[in-house]
């Protein structure tokens, strides 16, 4: 409330539908990456201090390239995709790979560039989330976390 009036904040049903699209909901719903991994070789804990979505990954690493991972993840929805998306995907993947899709991704998120293609196709799905700016932390936390893994390791 502001000085004795109510505060109304409108967002229209379609953008909600838009952003929470089927595939999103879908990557959401089948987050993989969850089983802990054996002695890996980094851990890494995020937190998004706009949204407050959090992740914990583990990776082992052979070389500069990514061997195993699993991760625990309390997002939205749209955070969760981008795990889903990233325990899908991550497996053999370089840092310099890793670094070049998370900068592909917020230039689709802050501009109207092109999403990642190849593994990382999915990615289109959260396009729509340009505009809920919030949310963008939670979609490039996975990217982050594993980034934060690798140059820690």
């Amino acid at each position: 409330m502001l000085a004795g009036k109510q505060l109304e904040v409108y967002i229209p049903i379609t953008m909600i539908d838009d952003i929470y699209n089927k595939d999103v909901l879908r990557l959401a719903a089948n987050i993989g990456g969850l089983e802990a991994l054996e002695n890996p070789d980094a851990t890494v804990s995020l937190r998004s201090p706009l949204c407050g979505s959090s992740i914990e990954i583990a990776i082992t690493i052979e070389g500069n390239t990514v061997t195993g991972y699993s991760q625990k993840i309390k997002a939205c929805a749209l955070g969760q995709a981008s795990a889903s998306i990233m325990a899908d995907a991550v497996i053999g993947k370089s840092k310099q790979n890793l670094k070049s899709v998370r900068d592909q991704v917020e230039a689709m998120l802050v501009t109207d560039a092109s999403p990642p293609d190849g593994d990382w196709a999915a990615l289109k799905a959260l396009a729509p989330a340009k505009d809920a700016k919030p949310r963008h932390g939670a979609i490039l936390l996975p990217f982050d976390a594993v980034l934060k893994a690798l140059a820690e390791k």
